[in-house]
């Protein structure tokens, strides 16, 4: 049996401008943010979190993300897909059983396919928006991605509530946490080291989760700062401690792999 475990993994870094993560904030500013996943070990079956960047845009990122990629630049090498780093570390894929997907914007699709046996939770808000988003935030989303035959789905809406127990022990807790994108969830991963609680795209940078700045891409700032307020009490009532979704600061100094959790 997998003793339970939180791999925390990086798929490179997306190239973008200051304002995309901090609200009219050094506009036209250069900016770079690491682009994580995330590995539980459990012995019902390997969870990925997201998956970061698709394989394909190591090699071909204008080609599979059209015109968005002129603005939005994924700097990631071959190998550094999901699945690649995976094998790479010794895990099989074919151990995957849950893919749990934040959300469907395009740095956080890489997992969405990759793994033969694996079941794809999302929230049943974040998929319906993602196949017809409002026009400023149509570029975030490639429908190729997601929008596939074949793929086992398992939809969360309002009959689960706002917390999901994933295998029913209490390890990974899928929380909804809307406001960067409709039906976006975070997940409060209990491990025997302790509690961790991955923000996503609900707190882009600590100066988000500290109320020290409102996020660049919103679908409503106030269900954003609703939700980080929310995930401020869980992480408190879990002590657990809180890994944003792409902080370029505190992520290097985060325990990756090999190191676990």
């Amino acid at each position: 049996m997998s003793e339970i475990r939180l791999h925390l993994f990086q798929t490179g870094s997306l190239g973008c401008r200051r304002q995309d993560i901090y609200l009219n904030q050094g506009l036209g500013e250069p900016f770079e943010i690491p682009v994580p996943w995330y590995l539980v070990t459990h012995p019902r079956g390997h969870v990925v979190i997201d998956g970061g960047f698709p394989a394909v845009c190591s090699t071909d990122p204008r080609g599979h993300w059209g015109p968005v990629a002129e603005v939005f630049e994924p700097r990631v090498a071959p190998g550094q897909d999901c699945a690649a780093q995976m094998r790479a570390a010794g895990f099989d894929p074919a151990d995957v059983r849950t893919v749990l997907l934040s959300h469907l914007h395009l740095d956080h699709t890489g997992a969405i396919g990759v793994f033969p046996n694996a079941r794809h939770v999302v929230q049943r808000a974040a998929l319906d928006y993602a196949l017809a988003p409002d026009w400023f935030c149509a570029g975030a989303f490639v429908r190729a991605d997601f929008d596939r035959p074949g793929l086992d789905w398992c939809l969360l809406d309002e009959a689960w509530g706002d917390f999901f127990d994933l295998y029913g022990d209490g390890v990974i807790t899928c929380i909804r946490s809307p406001g960067h994108t409709f039906g976006h969830q975070s997940f409060l991963v209990r491990t025997p080291r302790g509690a961790t609680l991955l923000a996503i795209d609900a707190a882009d940078t600590m100066d988000h989760w500290e109320d020290r700045a409102l996020p660049g891409a919103v679908t409503s700032v106030t269900e954003a700062v609703r939700s980080v307020a929310k995930l401020r009490a869980v992480a408190e009532r879990a002590q657990a401690r809180v890994v944003p979704g792409h902080d370029p600061a505190l992520w290097p100094r985060l325990a990756q792999y090999p190191a676990f959790t």
